[in-house]
């Protein structure tokens, strides 16, 4: 039941606050053509005031109103993200703060690849990459020699991409570094190499972790900072003719064979951005090596054992990656259990970076975070829920705060538009190694203080040009509702409210439905996604089962060819692999679902992916609007009600028929 103080949030299901919207977006559209007269208010107009009488003017004007006519015409048959009839995907309305943001901005058209072209919004994109490591409890204060760093990305794949080419870098530097103080005849100490530099083989280089890493960056950064500009740049160059992103990952590991094929760790529920990464980066997915699930999360014993099985074998390791919210399930793996691994595993000599996929789950984070910053104790977390953080996943949060680097989607829990990603690292001083050097847009020398080194943002980056309005979106979004519980927390409150309300439904549900189907929800939900499995009552067989459940899909899903208002509910549906399970877990979900284990293939036999899975239904509960207690109107108990209406008649059509 939606509070009040989120009535002005949104534009609304029924476009309640049409006029606010309208108000303000015409005052900043109205404001930025000032700004433009207000230039050199001197200049003479451009285009004559009699132009709009000229037949060319007019034809332009009638196209252009034509063709935008149709536009919005079209755009009907889009899909109703706002309604809380939508239970479907991970979208749902947007935070009015942040589109009108977004909106205002795009007419200044800022590019946020520099501060030359973006002298206002870069320095938003710093601020909102700042917000965002206050939320998951890295340091924020730009004082801090170890202030986090943030950026906007065009979603959450090119967040992990940064993540992982961040680690290669880190991973590759020491080597690297030893090589040209060798050549230079010079060598480096640094509290964990007392030693020197030069006496260290490979394999203690390549795994002295994150914090090693930016100490020996720092010594060499003091070293340059003392020398003539003439020393400056030989020292600079001999490094730079030995570092991975020169001489590319084949030259590279044949010099240094004993880091060679590195491992790249992740959950079997992780995202397929995590292949597509290893693949740009040329490392292969052989090498991308994946643990087992324990109730669609983490078994950190078997991450564990992986580890200990690299450490024996001396195999290197980039990066473990634990996924805050997976997309299929909202599922969280055990952050704590990773992060207590990484310090286990280094005192052991292997070391590796921890990040985590909080594409999905990382706005939850505002639910544990006081308005000071602080940690909120998990008793104080839990004030207003039933269930609500278990202590797995209050562990998992609180843990968050040391790992490397994270992943976030405004665009998903931060109801901003697409595609407005993140990523956030711990220390910012690790992004001086992934620098690049464009003469055209960034400026030489040292930069004086934080905000300057980021000014120049697309020296770190993967994209090039990108635009400011993702940061004015988010900026404005997180000073309207601040990142903590008080605030923006109330927000995924509500939804996660709902989804304990709609989980302890389906008890009744599944009651409702028993003389004519097996109801099960095959794993406890962790935030506010819930899935849900259906098998009709005396069937056996798998194929015919995920035939059911794609027939109700087919019910729940957009279908262009017929109108919006003829769904009464959209969802959508997900698959549960027994690689991903596991084999006790589908053993139980089979045996709960009255399944036959025979007719679970090991591979697709005939339709690709009829009998090698289960298919179950999936419920995204991210409107904050689900329960309108102004109108008396429970979306989500209607829903179960269409639900059974829709299994009902589908196996009273013809039982055969449903499941052919």
């Amino acid at each position: 039941m939606a509070h009040p103080s989120l009535y002005p949030c949104f534009l609304g299901p029924y476009g309640e606050n049409d006029v606010l919207f309208e108000q303000v977006l015409v005052e900043l559209l109205r404001d930025h053509v000032y700004w433009r007269r207000n230039f050199h208010p001197e200049d003479p107009p451009a285009i004559p005031t009699a132009a709009a009488q000229q037949p060319e003017y007019q034809a332009f004007s009638a196209r252009m109103r034509r063709e935008l006519h149709a536009l919005s015409a079209s755009l009907k048959r889009s899909v109703p993200f706002h309604s809380p009839r939508y239970i479907g995907h991970m979208a749902s309305d947007l935070l009015l703060p942040g589109l009108l943001a977004w909106m205002a901005t795009l007419p200044y058209n800022p590019n946020n690849v520099a501060g030359d072209a973006a002298p206002v919004t870069l320095d938003m994109e710093i601020s909102v990459g700042l917000q965002l490591a206050r939320m998951l409890g890295y340091p924020d204060d730009e004082r801090r020699a170890d202030c986090a760093f943030g950026c906007l990305t065009s979603g959450g794949s090119s967040a992990n991409y940064q993540a992982l080419r961040l680690a290669l870098a880190l991973k590759a530097y020491a080597p690297a570094l030893r090589e040209a103080l060798t050549a230079l005849g010079e060598d480096l100490r640094v509290p964990a190499l007392p030693d020197g530099l030069r006496r260290c083989n490979d394999w203690t280089l390549g795994n002295l972790g994150t914090a090693g890493v930016i100490a020996l960056q720092q010594a060499w950064a003091a070293r340059l900072a003392a020398a003539a500009p003439a020393e400056r740049g030989r020292l600079t160059a001999a490094l730079q003719a030995e570092r991975i992103e020169t001489l590319g990952s084949v030259e590279y590991f044949r010099r240094h064979p004993a880091l060679a094929s590195p491992w790249v760790v992740v959950p079997v529920t992780a995202h397929y951005s995590w292949p597509k990464a290893m693949k740009l980066l040329g490392l292969g997915t052989a090498q991308l090596k994946r643990v087992p699930e324990q109730r669609m999360r983490m078994d950190a014993d078997a991450l564990d054992a992986l580890l200990e099985q690299a450490a024996a074998r001396r195999q290197p390791v980039l990066a473990v990656v634990g996924v805050l919210g997976t997309t299929e399930f909202g599922t969280l793996d055990p952050i704590d259990r990773i992060v207590a691994a990484r310090e286990r595993m280094a005192a052991a000599g292997l070391g590796f970076g921890v990040h985590v996929d909080a594409a999905w789950g990382g706005y939850l984070a505002t639910l544990f975070r006081a308005p000071d910053g602080s940690l909120l104790p998990h008793a104080a977390v839990r004030e207003g829920f039933r269930y609500f953080p278990t202590r797995p996943v209050y562990d998992a949060f609180a843990a968050l705060a040391q790992t490397d680097s994270i992943t976030v989607d405004p665009h998903k829990l931060g109801y901003l538009p697409y595609g407005a990603g993140a990523f956030v690292c711990r220390d910012h001083r690790a992004m001086a190694l992934l620098a690049e050097d464009a003469d055209y847009v960034f400026e030489r020398g040292a930069a004086a203080d934080y905000r300057a080194t980021f000014r120049a943002l697309g020296r770190y980056t993967l994209e090039g040009s990108k635009s400011g309005a993702a940061a004015a979106a988010a900026h404005v979004a997180h000073r309207v509702l601040p990142l903590d519980r008080e605030h923006f927390g109330r927000i995924p409150r509500e939804t996660v409210q709902e989804a304990e309300r709609f989980h302890d439904r389906l008890a009744g549900f599944a009651a409702a439905l028993a003389d004519v189907a097996t109801v099960r929800v095959p794993f406890e939900p962790d935030s506010n996604l819930v899935c849900l499995a259906i098998n009709p009552r005396g069937n056996h067989s798998l194929r015919a089962m995920n035939r059911f459940v794609g027939r109700l899909y087919d019910a729940l899903r957009i279908d262009a060819q017929q109108p919006l208002q003829a769904k009464a509910f959209f969802g959508s549906i997900t698959t549960l692999r027994p690689e991903a399970l596991g084999p006790a877990d589908t053993a139980r979900v089979l045996a709960e679902l009255a399944l036959d284990p025979a007719t679970l293939a090991e591979a697709p036999r005939e339709e690709a992916g009829e009998d090698d899975r289960i298919v179950i239904l999936r419920h995204t509960l991210m409107n904050p609007f689900l329960h309108d207690t102004e109108n008396g109107i429970d979306y989500p108990a209607q829903y179960l009600t269409y639900l059974e209406m829709l299994v009902r008649r589908l196996l009273a059509a013809s039982p055969a028929q449903a499941v052919a």
